[in-house]
């Protein structure tokens, strides 16, 4: 679908984004790209599998289920639980695992419990190498794409993971769904949140 994009300068007509680029550069040069970290041609890590510079903002309203009741507020989600964890920065990529592994414990579930995940993607990696790791099955993760895809709009990439988990928990009447991120410092957050419509009647 196409959509109105501000103006690139004062006093000039809005932009009409009506295809997505990305896609249009193909994967023939994928190959030939440049590892971003290592430079002794061992590096895997490329401008083709990592996330590309994004602009972003968001802003979410967090408030009791009592007082979300009272004011007549739309549910999106609940949030049921979360944890962090850390460990050497080095390692950062794989953060997201110990987080998500505590926060399931700490929540008494299972990965099997969980009907979708959604894991940030600073670069391709961490998603794989987090998949792996907990044995999680391609088709709950990422479901509409990851941050390669979509984009990681450092500041708010928290935010967009969430929203976009609570989203697809809904569109497809699912009920926990789990997302987490890291950081570059060797730290990474997970949450467990259910989506309303799909919990039992109390």
């Amino acid at each position: 679908c196409a959509v109105h994009a501000p103006p690139p300068r004062k006093g000039q007509p809005p932009v009409l984004v009506d295809a997505d680029e990305e896609p249009s550069r193909g994967a023939a040069a994928l190959p030939q790209l440049r590892p971003a970290f290592r430079k002794d041609g061992t590096g895997t890590v490329t401008a083709g599998n990592a996330s590309s510079v994004n602009d972003g903002a968001a802003a979410l309203v967090l408030m009791s289920a009592e007082l979300a009741q009272r004011r007549g507020q739309r549910v999106l989600g609940n949030i049921v639980a979360f944890a962090d964890a850390e460990q050497e920065p080095l390692d950062f990529p794989t953060t997201p695992t110990l987080a998500v592994q505590k926060l399931l414990a700490g929540a008494g579930m299972r990965v099997e419990d969980i009907d979708l995940f959604e894991i940030n993607e600073a670069f391709s990696v961490v998603h794989l190498a987090n998949q792996k790791l907990l044995g999680l099955d391609d088709a709950k993760v990422n479901v509409n794409g990851g941050a390669v895809a979509l984009g990681h709009p450092i500041g708010c990439s928290g935010a967009r993971i969430l929203v976009t988990l609570l989203h697809a928990l809904k569109n497809r009447g699912k009920r926990f769904g789990v997302a987490a991120i890291c950081n570059g410092g060797g730290g990474a957050s997970a949450m467990l949140v259910e989506n309303p419509d799909a919990a039992p009647a109390s």
